[in-house]
C-alpha cells in the first residue's frame, strides 16, 4: 500500500490506533492513580508525582534521540519492538513493589512510546494519498483521543478497586495485542524510505522565525494543565472530601470534554484561524484553574461545584492543541510540518514534566487547592508571549495563522 492509492487502508490504520491507545491510557492515567501509588509505595504523594516528571521529560528528550538513532531500521521493525518493549515497561510496572522499580519502568515506557508515536504518525501519513493525509492521521491519532475518553478513566476504575498494579498489568496485555497485531498487519516493506527527521533538521526549524517562541507557549501550556492534573486526586479530596473511589468518574467527564474541545478547537482553527482560537482557549483555562482554586480558599464544597471547571478546563486544554499545531505549521511552513510537529510534542512533554515538579512543589510546600493559581498563571504566561509574538513573521506560504 502507497500514497498513490485514492482508499486509505483503514485496517494498517485502526493498527496504529490501537498501538497509540494503549500509549494514551498508560501516560494519562496515572494521576488518577498517584494516591494509591503514594500509599502503597511508602512514598509522598509529591514523589509519586515524580513518576510523572520522569516519564514526560524521558519522552521529550530520550525519545527524539532514539528515533534518530533508528532512522536506518525498518519501520515495521521500530512500530513492532517499540509496541514489544512498551508491553515489558508495563509488566515491569506491574511487577515492581519499589518506587526505584516503578521508576526505572516509566522510563522504558516513556523510551518506547516517544520511539511509537513519531513512526506511527509518520507511516500514516505515508499511507495516505495527499488529499486524504488530514484523515489518515485522525485515525492513528484517535487511539490518543479514545484513550482519553475511555482508557483513562477506565484504567483508573480498575486500579481503584484491583489495585494500581492491575491498571498496568492490563496495558501491558493490550500492548502485546497490538505488538502482535502491527507484526501481523504491517507488511515488511512498509515505510521504506520513511525516517525520522535529524537532528540538524529540528535545529533548523527551530530557527524559523517565530517557531521556537511558538514551542516555548506550547511548553508554558503544557506546565500549567499538567501541574492540575498530575495532583487533581488530592485536590478534589481537600476540596470536595471526594474518595480515591470517584476519581475514574471525574477522569471520564474530563475526558470527554477533552474529546470535545479537540473536535471544536480543529473546526474552529480552520474556520477562524488559529491565533483566535489559541487566545480565547488558554483564557478560557486559565479562568477554570482559577475557578478551581478560589473555591480551595473557602472550605469545603460539594463536588458538583468542581464539575463546571473540570469540563471547562477539558474543552479549553485540548482546544488550544489542534489550533496551536496548526499555527507551527504555519509559522514554519508546511514543508518543515513533520519537524516542527515533532518539536512541539517534545516541547509539550518537557512543560508536561515541568509541571509534574511545579505541582508537586506546590501541594508539599502550600496545598493541594493551591495547584489552580500556579497553573493559571503559567496559562496566562502563555497568552502574554502569544500576543507577543502576535501574526507577524509568517511565511507567504502559509495560511489559516
Amino acid at each position: 500500500m502507497n500514497a498513490q492509492s485514492k482508499t486509505l487502508p483503514r485496517g494498517l490504520l485502526y493498527t496504529l490506533a490501537l498501538g497509540t491507545f494503549a500509549i494514551g491510557t498508560e501516560s494519562f492515567m496515572i494521576a488518577g492513580l498517584l494516591p494509591s501509588i503514594a500509599t502503597d509505595l511508602a512514598v509522598s504523594v509529591a514523589q509519586a508525582g515524580l513518576l510523572v516528571t520522569a516519564f514526560s521529560l524521558t519522552y521529550a528528550v530520550g525519545g527524539p534521540l532514539l528515533a534518530i538513532l533508528s532512522g536506518s531500521f525498518e519501520r515495521r521493525t521500530v512500530l513492532v519492538g517499540g509496541m514489544a518493549i512498551f508491553a515489558v515497561g508495563n509488566a515491569l510496572a506491574w511487577a515492581s513493589h519499589s518506587y526505584a522499580g516503578l521508576l526505572v519502568a516509566r522510563v522504558v515506557l516513556a523510551l518506547t512510546a516517544g520511539l511509537y508515536m513519531p513512526s506511527a504518525n509518520a507511516l500514516g501519513s505515508m499511507l495516505a494519498p495527499p488529499e486524504r493525509r488530514g484523515h489518515a492521521l485522525a485515525i492513528v491519532n484517535g487511539g490518543m483521543t479514545f484513550a482519553i475518553v475511555a482508557g483513562v478513566p477506565l484504567g483508573t476504575l480498575l486500579g481503584t478497586h484491583l489495585g494500581w498494579r492491575a491498571t498496568f498489568g492490563a496495558v501491558a496485555v493490550l500492548s502485546l495485542l497490538a505488538a502482535v497485531a502491527l507484526a501481523l498487519g504491517l507488511p515488511k516493506s512498509v515505510g521504506a524510505g520513511v525516517a525520522p527527521p535529524s537532528l540538524k533538521a529540528r535545529l533548523d526549524a527551530a530557527r524559523q522565525p517565530g517557531v521556537l517562541p511558538t514551542l516555548v507557549v506550547t511548553m508554558l501550556w503544557g506546565i500549567g494543565t499538567y501541574a492540575p492534573l498530575t495532583y487533581l486526586a488530592p485536590y478534589l479530596a481537600q476540596v470536595a472530601g471526594m474518595p480515591a473511589s470517584n476519581m475514574s468518574m471525574v477522569m471520564l467527564l474530563w475526558g470527554v470534554s477533552a474529546a470535545i474541545g479537540l473536535a471544536v478547537g480543529g473546526r474552529a482553527t480552520d474556520r477562524f484561524g488559529s491565533f483566535n482560537v489559541v487566545i480565547p482557549a488558554l483564557g478560557l483555562l486559565t479562568l477554570a484553574f482559577y475557578y478551581l482554586s478560589s473555591l480551595a480558599g473557602f472550605g469545603h464544597w460539594p463536588l458538583l461545584l468542581t464539575l463546571p471547571g473540570i469540563v471547562l478546563w477539558g474543552m479549553a486544554t485540548w482546544g488550544f492543541f489542534p489550533a496551536q499545531q496548526n499555527m507551527l505549521v504555519t509559522r514554519g511552513g508546511v514543508a518543515l510540518a513533520p519537524v516542527v510537529l515533532s518539536l512541539n510534542s517534545s516541547f509539550q512533554y518537557v512543560g508536561f514534566s515541568l509541571g509534574a515538579v511545579v505541582g508537586g512543589w506546590t501541594v508539599a510546600h502550600l496545598s493541594a487547592g493551591a495547584v489552580g493559581w500556579v497553573g493559571g498563571s503559567f496559562e496566562l504566561a502563555a497568552i502574554l508571549l502569544t500576543l507577543a509574538i502576535g501574526r507577524q513573521r509568517v511565511p507567504a506560504n502559509a495560511v489559516g495563522a
